[in-house]
């Protein structure tokens, strides 16, 4: 690990996930915690429940599709219903720094509000701190993008908000989820199109002015998660944020030492996004999503899945990308080319898109 911390041990992918099994896990060591997951599981009293926390720093705060205070919502909803819970009560934690328009906090207090009546999940706990205003940090632009500060918001506001957010669940009997339930043979399915949130967070921040308007897919997926874990059975699910969906894939294969194979033909991106990251040397496979799952099924069970998901406009574009090919042995993710041959699909190193969540 070196010295200094440094932007991309933020970014989902392998300096951030060294830095939490060198320090987090090892200083903080319980089970719970040791199994990485996007929620803790626990007993209390005879009822499962899941427990998760989140920190949103997006850079601009407000963008198409969404504002920070929707993805703290919605972030927070997922990170619970990936696990198989049903969202309750969410905490939620304001730091304001000195200067920040009353208006946008108002805007962005309201966003909260209508995603978490949405979501059908209540805040019932928060906290609010003012600091003095912060120097601001310049961050590395993709290529061919006009250098902006981290603070530039939408609306022109040179003063910066950030987000913590809590979620506590409920998980029903009988719903039982985890890497280790995961099968040579299961199918991977994902849950729609990929890399719309990065895009759209990354065109307006740098001010692109592109022919198509490309929004977030920042939304709750409690429901559909619901309907799926009803419609057949399900090993494992998780939300491709911070890395993408090529960093999930990773984390899979690596926890459960497993070979994965997916076909890139059959995985869902958007016209105008592939062509936007051509444009700029990104590769959708590796930016943040806010709106959709990665489901690994069981093989009999994975059509009834996807059909359900399809019926569902959050789901109306998913399809099955892949499957689990081996399990102890050639450990990794493996993807069919487009031209017919296979490369390694590897864990990014970090974020290629700072600051969108």
């Amino acid at each position: 690990m070196k010295n200094t911390i440094s932007i991309g041990h933020g970014g989902g992918g392998r300096l951030a996930r060294d830095l939490i099994k060198d320090l987090f896990v090892k200083r903080f060591n319980n089970p719970m915690l040791a199994m990485l997951g996007d929620s803790a599981v626990f007993e209390l009293n005879g009822s499962r429940l899941a427990l998760t926390t989140d920190s949103y720093v997006v850079r601009p705060i407000f963008f198409p599709g969404g504002d920070i205070g929707k993805l703290a919502v919605c972030g927070t909803v997922n990170d619970l219903s990936v696990v198989g819970a049903r969202p309750l009560y969410l905490s939620c934690g304001i730091i304001i720094e000195e200067g920040f328009s009353l208006k946008d906090l108002e805007s962005i207090t309201l966003s909260i509000k209508e995603s978490a009546d949405k979501a059908d999940v209540e805040v019932i706990t928060g906290d609010t701190k003012v600091i003095e205003k912060c120097q601001r940090v310049k961050e590395p632009a993709p290529a061919g993008s006009k250098q902006r500060s981290e603070g530039q918001s939408s609306k022109n506001n040179d003063s910066n908000i950030y987000i913590n957010t809590a979620g506590v669940g409920i998980i029903e009997d009988g719903i039982d989820l985890g890497i280790n339930k995961i099968n040579a043979g299961d199918k991977i399915i994902l849950s729609g199109t990929i890399g719309d949130h990065g895009i759209a967070v990354l065109s307006k921040r740098e001010g692109f002015d592109f022919e198509s308007t490309i929004e977030s897919d920042c939304a709750s997926l409690n429901e559909i998660a619901q309907k799926v874990l009803k419609a057949g059975s399900i090993r494992f699910m998780r939300d491709p944020t911070r890395g993408g969906l090529a960093a999930v894939l990773n984390e899979i294969a690596e926890d459960g030492n497993l070979e994965i194979k997916v076909d890139e033909d059959s995985i869902p991106v958007r016209d105008d996004v592939n062509g936007i990251c051509t444009m700029l040397g990104l590769d959708p496979l590796y930016i943040a999503n806010e709106g959709k799952v990665i489901i690994v099924a069981a093989q009999g069970d994975a059509n009834n899945i996807l059909k359900t998901l399809q019926t569902d406009p959050l789901g109306q574009n998913a399809s099955i990308i892949g499957e689990i090919t081996g399990k102890g042995k050639n450990k990794g993710v493996y993807l069919n080319t487009a031209y017919g041959g296979t490369r390694v699909l590897d864990m990014p190193v970090d974020d290629p898109l700072p600051r969108i969540c």
